[in-house]
């Protein structure tokens, strides 16, 4: 059987109907393709997400996350252009969100306590965190509105914290001193293997400059991916960790740590819609083992979801369509990679 035609006959009408129109080619106007995309409108995945960004509009992050969420769906009714609007009106004048307190995510607040909370001073704060602007950024972008004046100040807002590498730090903090005091070095978990930056941070600007119809292919977009491409680990037991999130199977949580997971499949879409050659050493190497993974019937394997065999399976063969147009080749030099540092004997 056909890989497309399982992908096709799957029950969710959000799956269907991108794989029609993305690796079928299928037109809008085909009764098919209406049809399930009107399925989509009514289906409870997607009145459940709704309500969500609802209740969340006056929380950026939970609202952009959840425009993510919706836009993987294939929803694009007019509440996510509201959420948008709602998610602007609290950016600040130089392009960028203010850090979020506890009760600015999506989570459940935490349980009162008799004793009191200190207060943070000023200088005992963030002065800023990439991903305060990254997520709800990354949203604004997957719901069609990249090229928004308001979201272009948000883009200039990135490229003006960005390191001279072209990565992007968690964020200085404002306790380590006057301005040219170095922040501290990023945490070996989440360190890049060339750059100077944040893997998390520089993984979602990455993905907010890949949504962009033109900034995508910008020079910020691609050498943020070439740092991403000199990991070179395989983790197989992540692959798929994003879109286990998109479709709600995994919960999106975490500030500087958003994006800490490395997921080879989140990995190769940020490539391909950056323009990466597949003449890339890095990728020709990367689309080479996934190739060893696809399983019976041409179906990749969730392994934490089985379940969303079918999706993850569209993801990557979309990403692998797309690298056909790639024309951009990076820093190709193999570099070790060791998550975190060997300590010392102790005897």
């Amino acid at each position: 059987m056909k890989m497309t035609s399982l992908l096709l006959g799957d029950p969710s009408p959000s799956l269907q109907w991108r794989a029609a129109v993305e690796l079928e080619g299928i037109t809008a106007d085909n009764d098919d393709v209406q049809a399930s995309r009107a399925e989509i409108r009514e289906s409870a995945v997607v009145r459940s997400l709704l309500a969500r960004l609802e209740a969340a509009r006056h929380r950026p992050n939970a609202a952009g996350y959840l425009l993510c969420q919706l836009a993987y769906l294939g929803y694009a009714g007019p509440e996510l252009g509201d959420a948008v609007d709602a998610i602007f009106a609290r950016q600040q004048a130089d392009g960028s969100w203010r850090v979020w307190l506890d009760d600015d995510n999506d989570q459940p607040a935490p349980k009162p306590t008799r004793k009191a909370q200190p207060q943070l001073a000023p200088s005992d704060g963030p002065r800023f965190v990439p991903m305060q602007t990254v997520v709800p950024l990354r949203g604004i972008a997957a719901a069609g509105f990249a090229t928004d004046p308001r979201a272009e100040r948000a883009y200039e807002w990135l490229l003006g914290v960005r390191l001279p590498d072209g990565s992007w730090p968690s964020g200085p903090k404002a306790d380590l001193g006057g301005p040219g005091r170095p922040s501290q070095p990023e945490k070996d978990y989440r360190r890049l293997t060339r750059g100077a930056g944040c893997r998390s941070s520089t993984t979602g600007a990455v993905a907010c400059f890949a949504l962009h119809p033109e900034r995508r292919r910008s020079d910020a977009a691609r050498i943020g991916v070439d740092h991403l491409l000199a990991r070179e680990t395989r983790d197989e037991s992540t692959l798929g960790w994003e879109v286990s999130r998109l479709v709600g199977l995994e919960r999106a949580m975490g500030q500087v740590t958003f994006y800490v997971t490395f997921d080879l499949a989140f990995l190769l879409d940020l490539a391909s819609r950056c323009g990466v050659s597949p003449q890339d050493r890095r990728v020709r190497e990367l689309v080479a083992y996934l190739e060893t993974l696809r399983g019976p019937y041409g179906l990749w394997q969730h392994r934490a979801h089985p379940q969303l065999s079918r999706w993850l399976t569209f993801d990557l063969e979309a990403s692998l369509r797309r690298l056909a147009d790639g024309d951009w080749i990076g820093n190709e030099e193999p570099a070790a990679f060791t998550p975190y540092r060997r300590g010392r004997r102790r005897y």
